[in-house]
């Protein structure tokens, strides 16, 4: 029965038998506990079997917009392969009122190194340095971007190659989660809209994803967080396995300065409280607490972000937004409803961060997270 389960898995997606905890690999029992990325650490792998990859920028200016960009490239069943762009600016028009553009795209591919994107009316290009990207498109009238995010603090991955392996024999995993992130970036450039152009200066932060099989299968629950302010930059990254993998909880990220890491390591999500969300029956987290738990060059770091998320300011039905192909595959296979939980908030939430042997630091400032459910 449970091969039988397993093949109509890999075909149609539904849910997998339970292996249990065993057939997890988390990527923060690896050694090294985390590694720094160099420019051939962040190519576009394209990978032939079922997997999404992810490029995502995250933007916080100077005059308090918030905004994000981001390239999708997915492949289902080694069949069918697509590739999104999507982009987001906070309160375009007022709290609440963004503007989200979710565009599918056409004659896509990548430079010879494959460390830059292209398709017809996109670009996202790294520079020969490493340590740049720039974001083109006008894909979509209704959001016309060109950004350049630079690096101001290495990058880093947690562990040798920052990826969870899933399957019952380590040696021969079948599928995969990886993470790698630029925490402490600089951003210039402009978003700009029918009604408005946007001054994209201030700050960033970038993350590449790989999912190296279905999404749904390697995870039911995550928890994101990206925290600026003056003199720091968080991020965090958790998520739950479904049933089939026990329920396993893993969570990386870390912490940097203008250049240098300060924190890089396991790190965790916690709903305080929440309120029930009727209309999907998800619990919508209303009080959290992030902790980040790590070591640079030796020295044991914690930091944590503690108390009430702001009212929400956005819910979103994942599956409206993935491309068509993916969406139908997703949603006629398993019937789930996902949604993201999205919050931002300005100088309300302290991140605390206290290095071994030294005093505990203390800074508010702009937070970006989200909570999404799955199944």
């Amino acid at each position: 029965m449970n091969w039988f389960k397993q093949q109509l898995a890999n075909v149609v997606g539904t849910e997998e038998p339970e292996y249990g905890p065993t057939a997890v690999q988390p990527v923060t029992k690896q050694t090294p506990p985390y590694s720094i990325l160099k420019k051939e650490d962040l190519r576009w792998k394209a990978m032939e079997q079922t997997n999404v990859e992810t490029e995502t920028f995250y933007f916080y200016t100077d005059e308090g917009v918030t905004a994000m960009a981001q390239v999708i490239y997915s492949n289902v069943g080694g069949l069918h392969t697509t590739a999104q762009f999507n982009s987001k600016i906070f309160d375009h028009e007022g709290p609440g009122k963004h503007q989200w553009c979710s565009d599918p795209l056409k004659d896509y591919g990548f430079d010879e190194p494959q460390t830059s994107f292209y398709a017809d009316g996109v670009a996202l290009e790294m520079n020969d340095a490493g340590d740049a990207y720039t974001i083109k498109s006008a894909r979509n009238e209704q959001c016309v971007v060109n950004i350049t995010l630079k690096r101001q603090a290495p990058g880093f991955q947690v562990g040798k190659d920052g990826t969870t392996y899933f399957g019952t024999d380590p040696a021969h995993p079948w599928g995969s989660m990886r993470h790698a992130f630029w925490p402490r970036c600089t951003v210039t450039g402009t978003m700009q809209t029918p009604t408005k152009t946007y001054k994209m200066e201030g700050k960033g932060t970038y993350i590449y994803a790989l999912q190296g099989m279905k999404p749904h299968h390697l995870a039911n629950r995550w928890n994101f967080a990206n925290i600026h302010t003056k003199g720091y930059s968080a991020v965090l990254m958790e998520y739950t396995t479904p049933q089939s993998y026990g329920k396993t909880t893993v969570g990386v990220g870390g912490i940097a300065k203008d250049g240098q890491l300060v924190c890089v390591g396991e790190c965790t999500a916690e709903h305080l409280s929440s309120k029930q969300e009727t209309p999907n029956d998800w619990p919508e987290p209303t009080t959290i607490v992030w902790k980040w738990n790590g070591q640079v060059d030796g020295k044991p770091v914690h930091a944590e972000v503690k108390g009430d998320l702001p009212t929400r300011s956005d819910r979103i039905e994942v599956l409206a937004h993935l491309p068509g192909f993916v969406k139908t595959f997703i949603g006629a296979a398993t019937g789930l409803k996902p949604h993201i939980f999205q919050y931002f908030s300005t100088d309300k939430l302290q991140l605390k961060i206290k290095v071994d042997g030294e005093d505990e630091v203390s800074e508010a400032g702009r937070v970006f997270s989200e909570a999404t459910f799955i199944s």
